[in-house]
């Protein structure tokens, strides 16, 4: 009970730190002033921990003292959420793009410069002295390599966790109590996530630089896409609560009494397995003095028929490859949903967090527990599990297209959206911003400062609107005669305020029906989880189990986590209409995303992964249906026979490393 306590808080810690680093994947792109791609490949690191010792701890940790390794894991991780939060402490204060007058009232600038004489001498020079201290301090240094690192050493100490910890305590619980106390660790695990999520909308709130600076000071506001929350907050949050659930498990014991109903059981532990079968003195003795080479070798043995009998599994195969490809596009639209809906919808960081976390992370849970709820009370057999699974794929991605209904038209954004006479632009964008009206201004394309004409259309820069005078500073800082505002008749009385324009009346409402079809369409996806894991666990021999699993995780983690959140955000870039600049030069986060693009980008992508996947899971139902007879999937149902089995029983014992009878394993899988 003690095990089961802190394996189910360790379940919590990695999934509050890992929805954490999805919640703040746009504050770190635009504190490290970095691509979607780039933000990707940080996110996939994640998976790249995990594949460098998934295959090691997978086979020979059983043999190790578990507890003490999967302690060991969550000082790693916790080491590894710290590190991620490192930067903010050491790469200087967050600068944002900002017209000199709005910063410093006691400067009093015109934003439309006529020639560079109408800035005084002294501002100019101490404008290009900070930013050449700037650009030396960041041409040394890339700090979002810590961020990888980071995310990296978090995979590596999260790998022995699941497969060391459930096999713990399936080794050691009551037979009757393992599937409730699986149960319980996975429920846990669930929660995670919403607190997570909920974490990551409290400190996007918060400035990033809270406790360094003067908040008065700060002259955007969480809805100005420059700002950047702070995200590293909740790292150090993360990493406490890691170190603190790995404390337990330095004191538990490698082994425990084994419960008298599992002594002489046919479901023995999976850590006999694979050793040779000796009466328990002998097997006692050899444990005390074996050595990890010796282990290795008889393992090394081992390893390819087990690889052999797996591959030549078609179900296996077959449902193998419409995971990955459905996990592509879950992985991805899950790691972007933040960026989405922020871009599509106009909603702040914080609210974002808030949604997903208080809305679409329960329905998932829900959905899970459905699918759960549906195997047992139907009696579901493994062919009935199958097409559980594939109807729930099906509908889910349906719904998923009424999505592309649901979209917010761009924002008037003068000479990238609109022109400046109003009509919708078909130029190249660059170009586009400088008109009549601005060309006696001495104005930077590169600049993204908005600010909100009277008209209702935003402008990139108070220079690029043609504004002669300013008033106030900061926020509050308004800006007269605009030569690009409004009509011609009024331009010479036209104004505009700080920041940029609302999105149109109609987006609250899209986003409205964006948020139920998104919570419906998740948790219809959901429902075929635990449906296609019993297809899994079915259609494996018992004691290549573990090994399966681990190929499967492993299979998951190369082709869909690390790939994944890599193309989708190249893809995504490929949308941006206006990008920031760095104060070196080159090109930073992206500004303004063409809303129609990203939307059919985003949820294109997503809906042609999953339609791919659907089609691999309709070739394993024909498998299954062509492999099994009605009789055979009655009987699976009530435990007697396996529906994975072929037509001669004899052949399944003897001949077949394909498919499985359940009597290896009698009603073990129906029950978890």
């Amino acid at each position: 009970q003690i095990f089961l306590g802190a394996l189910s808080f360790v379940y919590f810690a990695k999934a509050l730190s890992g929805s954490y680093l999805k919640s703040t994947i746009t504050q770190i792109e635009r504190r490290f002033d970095i691509p979607s791609s780039l933000v990707g490949v940080i996110d996939g690191s994640f998976e790249i921990g995990n594949l460098l010792i998934i295959i090691l701890v997978s086979y020979f940790g059983a043999k190790l003292h578990r507890p003490r390794i999967i302690g060991a894991g969550c000082l790693i991780m916790s080491a590894g959420t710290f590190l991620i939060a490192m930067p903010q402490f050491f790469m200087g204060r967050y600068r944002y793009e900002r017209f000199p007058s709005t910063i410093n009232s006691t400067v009093s600038l015109s934003p439309c410069l006529q020639d560079k004489s109408q800035t005084p001498l002294s501002a100019l020079e101490k404008s290009q002295a900070k930013i050449n201290a700037g650009c030396e301090k960041e041409a040394g240094s890339s700090m979002w390599i810590y961020v990888l690192l980071g995310n990296l050493l978090r995979g590596i100490g999260e790998t022995p966790i699941q497969p060391l910890g459930i096999a713990y305590i399936d080794d050691y619980a009551v037979e009757e109590n393992a599937a409730l106390y699986i149960g319980c660790v996975q429920t846990v695990a669930i929660i995670g996530p919403i607190f997570g999520f909920l974490l990551g909308s409290l400190c996007a709130k918060l400035y990033v630089d809270i406790g360094f600076v003067d908040l008065d000071s700060i002259t955007i506001s969480p809805k100005d896409v420059q700002w950047v929350g702070a995200w590293w907050l909740g790292y150090l949050i993360a990493g406490v609560i890691s170190v603190l659930a790995g404390i337990p498990f330095w004191f538990l014991p490698k082994h425990l009494p084994k419960p008298e109903s599992r002594k002489d059981s046919s479901t023995s532990s999976e850590h006999s397995k694979f050793i040779i079968e000796e009466n328990k003195d002998q097997r006692a003795s050899y444990w005390q003095q074996a050595k990890l080479a010796e282990m290795a070798k008889g393992k090394a043995l081992n390893f390819l028929p087990s690889l052999k009998n797996l591959f030549g599994n078609p179900v296996y195969i077959l449902y193998l490859c419409a995971s990955i490809i459905q996990f592509n596009s879950l992985i991805g639209m899950v790691t972007y949903k933040p960026k989405y809906i922020e871009q599509q919808y106009g909603q702040t960081s914080s609210k974002t967090n808030f949604v997903i976390g208080l809305i679409n992370i329960p329905a998932v849970a829900f959905g899970i527990f459905s699918g759960g709820l549906i195997m047992k009370k139907f009696g579901v057999g493994v062919y009935g599990a199958a097409k559980l699974s594939l109807g729930s794929s099906f509908f889910g991605y349906l719904l998923l297209l009424s999505l592309f209904a649901m979209g917010c038209e761009n924002s008037d954004v003068a000479g990238l959206t609109v022109s400046y006479h109003g009509t919708k632009l078909m130029t190249d964008y660059e170009q586009a911003l400088f008109s009549e009206c601005n060309s006696g201004c001495w104005c930077s394309k590169h600049d993204w400062d908005p600010i909100c004409g009277e008209d209702g259309v935003t402008y990139v820069s108070a220079c690029l609107a043609g504004c002669q005078a300013s008033n106030g500073s900061g926020k509050n800082a308004v800006f007269f005669n605009c030569s690009c505002v409004g009509t011609s008749e009024s331009s010479q009385s036209s104004s505009a305020v700080m920041g940029p324009c609302q999105k149109g009346n109609e987006c609250p409402k899209m986003f409205l029906y964006f948020l139920v079809v998104s919570v419906i369409t998740s948790y219809t996806l959901s429902v075929g989880g635990t449906p296609g894991y019993i297809l899994l666990l079915r259609c494996i021999k018992p004691h290549l189990k573990s090994f399966a699993l681990g190929i499967y995780t492993l299979a998951i983690r190369v082709l869909a986590g690390i790939p994944a959140p890599v193309y989708f955000g190249v893809a995504i870039d490929t949308t941006c209409l206006k990008w920031g600049s760095k104060r070196c030069g080159g090109r930073g986060a992206c500004r303004l995303y063409d809303s129609s693009a990203l939307r059919y980008v985003y949820l294109g992508l997503t809906l042609v992964l999953g339609m791919v996947s659907i089609f691999f899971s309709v070739a394993v139902l024909w498998v299954l249906r062509k492999r099994s007879s009605p009789q055979d999937e009655t009987l699976s149902a009530n435990g007697e026979r396996g529906a994975c089995g072929t037509k001669s029983r004899k052949d399944n014992f003897v001949h077949s490393d394909q498919l499985i009878q359940s009597t290896y394993w009698p009603k073990k899988e129906t029950r978890l």
